[in-house]
């Protein structure tokens, strides 16, 4: 048996992703998310029913937990139950989310599983990009326990209890500590809502890849074959126009094992989340000789990147 969809990046679903190998772009393309969850997550939310309403859960929020219910009942339909509220403020729409689980069996009370309680181990999700995480999560309060009880095939076979601890939720934007900017490094300055705008210094560009770091974050760092969930603002060097961007689409992103081109990667690693991380990225560690409609061939490439949350490869957690 297994987790059911609310641990959208499980230990064992990221070590399947980091198997599809690399892209070949800088800031590829988002995802695209079920938009079948929309309006007023306080309307999504799943009602509670007799079985959620009859979990006791033993153990501190934030950590494992062992949850009790009578056994062998009939699941048919999604339920949740909060069973203590937090004191935090109510999970709004397009929230990102961080959560931690243990999942156990309706019909003989086993312990399926457990997931998000080590840091480092679960991206912070958004809530309207799941309809199965609003149902459970959304409107909860941060620092709420909830019971979800998830219905299991025909016959009732393999329905689970789960309960999960609302653990935060995630700025859009680096918060970490100011700090200055190395000489010859571009300017950046920020809008109220955290975007770059990058202005480029006279003179060549670097012939090595230069990292200076603007923001120092107190999150988890990030480690070689991490996701991490970040907002960047990509500019060429020559032009000084941006060519990508996450703010310009509205959300941040996340690429499976960070497989982004070299440089970009090298600015990552080690990073703590909350970090504000502004990289000059030479040819040879973009995309060379390489030309797309956006970038020419030969450019170093600007880039100011806020890391958000980073979730470990398996091998590292």
């Amino acid at each position: 048996m297994r987790l059911r969809p609310l641990a959208l990046l499980s230990t064992v679903a990221v070590s399947a992703l980091l198997l599809t190998g690399c892209s070949d772009s800088a800031a590829p393309e988002p995802s695209s998310t079920d938009s079948t969850a929309s309006g007023d997550v306080c309307e999504q939310v799943a009602k509670p029913g007799t079985v959620s309403d009859s979990v006791t859960v033993e153990g501190d929020f934030g950590a494992v937990s062992t949850a009790k219910f009578e056994l062998g009942q009939d699941v048919t339909e999604l339920q949740r139950t909060v069973v203590t509220e937090g004191d935090g403020a109510k999970i709004k729409e397009g929230a990102y989310v961080s959560y931690a689980l243990s999942a156990f069996d309706v019909a003989t009370g086993d312990r399926v599983g457990d997931v998000g309680y080590v840091s480092g181990e679960l991206l912070p999700q958004q809530v309207l990009a799941d309809p199965t995480l609003a149902q459970v999560i959304g409107c909860a309060s941060v620092g709420s326990r909830l019971a979800a009880v998830f219905p299991g095939q025909e016959g009732g076979a393999g329905a689970q209890v789960y309960v999960v601890d609302v653990l935060d939720t995630v700025p859009l934007a680096a918060w970490g500590e100011d700090k200055p900017a190395a000489e010859g490094m571009p300017e950046v300055k920020l809008a109220k809502n955290g975007e770059p705008a990058v202005s480029i210094p006279d003179g060549d560009a670097p012939a090595e890849l230069k990292v200076s770091v603007l923001k120092e974050g107190d999150g988890e760092p990030v480690a070689d074959g991490d996701t991490t969930l970040l907002q960047y603002f990509g500019v060429n060097w020559a032009d000084g126009k941006s060519f990508d961007s996450s703010w310009s689409r509205g959300e941040p992103i996340s690429i499976p094992g960070n497989t982004y081109v070299p440089g970009f990667v090298q600015a990552l690693e080690g990073q703590k989340a909350g970090s504000q991380v502004l990289v000059v990225i030479p040819p040879e560690l973009g995309y060379g000789d390489q030309a797309s409609e956006a970038i020419p061939a030969n450019s170093t490439l600007v880039f100011v990147i806020d890391i958000l949350a980073t979730q470990h490869a398996p091998a590292a957690q």
